[in-house]
């Protein structure tokens, strides 16, 4: 049986509901229920301030991730998690039914998310790039990748309307290096949402506080109070700022301001979507430089 949506997040994409179309559409996609609110957390937020439409995919629904638990009941948990940082982020959230560990790129799941992007109306896509240690994060760069063009394409996925032309595809930082590095093409500063973007990931909690901290050696350091978990997941997370970041940064927002910037997130201009020039980029990121 072919697996996609849950009967909820199926109705919510096609009953009929409009998309505006004087706000920006962004969709972020990432391979676990908590990859979108890493990479793109803050970004979200700031786009969500302004009044636009941000989706997070979650192209599995999480079902491996956890020493002690799994299955449909870990699935469940991760699934709720999603949609309490949703509500923190003020995005929607969708969790796919794809199993944990074991995703693939095939055409069925690629046809699931040119039909979401469509829906969407997306302006803007994020996700990884195909480089990284984890098979799950590496494929759903694939199915990304190979769904930009297609999403304009009438004859593919016919059963939804293809946009009238093609979004602006972005890649998520990283630190892998081989066989390119991440290229920061575009740095958004996120200081002043930084406190929000880890109480919205801290609702995560089998992940951040659980699972993660495991598989890291960091178990027994995790403090008890909500408080103390949000300082030390803060100190945890915290987005590493290159160099290179750096100097986007100072292209965005100038050299004085880039200086103050303690926390940002910055995105690698995918070739497979739209190219935008310096002054789209700016009307499609309108909190760059304010």
């Amino acid at each position: 049986m072919k697996r996609f949506f849950s009967s909820v997040i199926f109705l919510f994409l096609f009953s009929g509901i409009c998309i505006s179309q004087e706000k920006l559409n962004v969709v972020v996609i990432g391979a676990h229920p908590d990859d979108c609110d890493i990479d793109a957390g803050g970004t979200a937020i700031l786009f969500a301030e302004e009044g636009h439409n941000v989706l997070f995919v979650s192209v599995t629904n999480g079902d491996a991730g956890h020493h002690e638990k799994g299955g449909g009941a870990l699935a469940k948990i991760r699934t709720a998690e999603a949609k309490e940082a949703g509500k923190r982020f003020g995005v929607e959230y969708v969790v796919m039914d794809n199993h944990d560990g074991e995703l693939m790129p095939t055409l069925e799941i690629r046809l699931d998310i040119i039909r979401l992007i469509r829906k969407w109306n997306a302006d803007i896509v994020i996700g990884p790039r195909p480089n990284d240690y984890h098979p799950d994060h590496r494929n759903t760069a694939i199915l990304v990748q190979d769904a930009a063009y297609m999403v304009i394409v009438p004859n593919v996925a016919p059963d939804t309307s293809p946009l009238k032309k093609n979004p602006v595809f972005l890649y998520t930082q990283d630190r892998f290096k081989k066989p390119t590095p991440f290229v920061p093409d575009i740095a958004v500063d996120i200081t002043d949402v930084f406190d929000q973007k880890i109480y919205a990931m801290s609702a995560h909690e089998s992940q951040f506080f659980e699972w993660l901290p495991w598989t890291s050696g960091k178990l027994d350091q995790v403090p008890d109070t909500e408080k103390e978990r949000l300082e030390w997941l803060a100190e945890w997370r915290k987005p590493g700022k290159t160099e290179e970041v750096q100097k986007s940064l100072v292209k965005w927002y100038g050299e004085e301001e880039a200086v103050e910037i303690r926390y940002a997130e910055a995105f690698e201009i995918c070739e497979y979507g739209r190219r935008p020039s310096d002054d789209e980029i700016r009307m499609l990121f309108p909190m760059i430089g304010k």
